[in-house]
C-alpha cells in the first residue's frame, strides 16, 4: 500500500483539485466542439422509436450508463440499464426488436460489449455507440457513433477514467435534454415521473391548495387607513386587499406602504385607503402552480399577495410563509 505524502501542503491539494477541474472542463469543451450530424441522427432515431433506449456498459462506463439511463427515464424517454455480463447469461432477452441500444465504452474495445452486440446486430437492432474512439470495434459496429474528445484523463498517470467519464456523462445528459425538448416534455410530466419528490409535489399543487383560507384580509374601497390597519393586525397578514362591493380586487396595501407613508405624513389613519393603496396590484391566479408562485415571490421579493378567481374576485391570500411551510412538508 502506498504511503501518505506527509509533505503535501494545503496549496498543493488545492492546485491538484483545480487541475482536475481544468482537465474535465477541457474535455467538455472539446467534446462539444465535435457535436454534429451523428448526434442529430441519434436524437431523431430515438425520438421516433416505439421502444426503449437500452443502455449497456461495464466498469466506470457502466456506472455512467446507469445514471444516463435514469436521467432518460425520468425525462420522458423509456430506458433501462443492462449489465453486459448479465446480458450474456439471459438478460439479452429483455431487449426487443423495437428497442435501441446505447453502448458505452471509452476504449471501444470492451470484449463483453462485442459479445452482446454481435447477436443484436443480427436481429437488426439499432446501436448507438458512445466512445472515445470512432474507429474502434464498438465504433465500427454501431449504426451511429457519438464520440467524446479528451486530450488526457485528469488522473496524473492518465489511467483512471475521469475526464472521459465526465464527457460521457455530459453527452448522455445532452441526449436526454434534447429528447425531452423534442418530445415536448413539460414540468407537469416531470411531476408525474417524480410523484414522491419535492418538485413533483410542488408541481401537482396549486395556489388555491396552499393559500390562506381564513377570513380574507380585505377592506372596501370606502375604508380608511385605520380600517385597513385593523384588518391587517387582526389577521396577522401584514397586508390588506381593497375590494369593491362585489369583492373584485381594486388595490393592495401593506405594512411597508404604511411605514413609507408615515415617513411623509404624521397623521395618516383617517386617509382614504384608495388614496394610498397600490392600484392594479399583482394577484396570484388560483390555478397557478405552487412552484410558479414560489418563483414569482422569490423574483419579485414580496412577502404576500391576494389570490383571485377568473373574475378577479379575491378568494384568498398567499403568504411567503405558506410556501415555506408547504415546501418543508413536501420534503418529508
Amino acid at each position: 500500500m502506498a504511503k501518505i505524502n506527509q509533505k503535501m501542503q494545503s496549496s498543493d491539494i488545492l492546485k491538484i483539485a483545480k487541475e482536475v477541474f481544468i482537465s474535465e472542463e477541457n474535455a467538455l469543451k472539446d467534446t462539444s466542439k465535435i457535436l454534429g450530424k451523428d448526434f442529430v441522427k441519434a436524437i431523431m432515431l430515438v425520438s421516433k422509436s416505439g421502444g426503449r433506449l437500452v443502455v449497456v456498459g461495464i466498469g466506470k462506463s457502466g456506472h455512467i450508463g446507469r445514471k444516463i439511463s435514469a436521467t432518460l427515464a425520468s425525462t420522458g424517454t423509456p430506458s433501462f440499464f443492462v449489465h453486459p455480463t448479465e446480458a450474456l447469461h439471459g438478460d439479452l432477452g429483455m431487449i426487443t426488436d423495437k428497442d435501441i441500444v446505447l453502448a458505452l465504452s471509452f476504449s471501444g474495445e470492451t470484449e463483453e460489449l462485442s459479445k452482446i452486440l454481435t447477436p443484436l446486430k443480427k436481429e437488426k437492432i439499432k446501436i448507438i455507440a458512445l466512445t472515445g474512439h470512432k474507429n474502434s470495434t464498438l465504433g465500427k459496429m454501431a449504426d451511429i457513433c457519438l464520440e467524446v474528445k479528451i486530450k488526457r484523463e485528469a488522473c496524473p498517470y492518465n489511467l483512471a477514467p475521469t475526464s472521459s467519464t465526465t464527457a460521457m456523462l455530459a453527452l448522455g445528459d445532452a441526449l436526454a435534454i434534447c429528447l425531452m425538448k423534442i418530445k415536448n416534455f413539460h414540468k407537469e410530466d416531470f411531476a408525474f415521473f417524480h410523484p414522491g419528490g419535492t418538485l413533483g409535489k410542488l408541481l401537482t399543487y396549486f395556489v388555491k391548495d396552499i393559500m390562506f383560507k381564513g377570513k380574507n384580509p380585505t377592506v372596501l374601497e370606502g375604508a380608511t387607513v385605520q380600517d385597513a390597519l385593523f384588518v391587517m393586525t387582526k389577521n396577522k397578514t401584514g397586508a390588506a386587499a381593497i375590494v369593491d362591493k362585489k369583492g373584485l380586487l381594486k388595490g393592495f396595501f401593506t405594512d411597508g406602504d404604511l411605514r413609507r407613508l408615515l415617513q411623509k405624513k404624521q397623521s395618516v389613519l383617517n386617509l382614504k385607503i384608495t388614496e394610498v393603496m397600490t392600484k392594479k396590484p399583482f394577484a396570484f391566479p388560483q390555478d397557478m402552480s405552487a412552484i410558479e408562485a414560489a418563483k414569482i415571490i422569490n423574483a419579485r421579493k414580496f412577502d404576500n399577495a391576494p389570490v383571485v378567481d377568473k373574475k378577479n374576485k379575491v378568494i384568498g391570500f398567499l403568504d411567503k410563509d405558506n410556501l415555506i411551510e408547504f415546501i418543508a412538508l413536501a420534503k418529508k
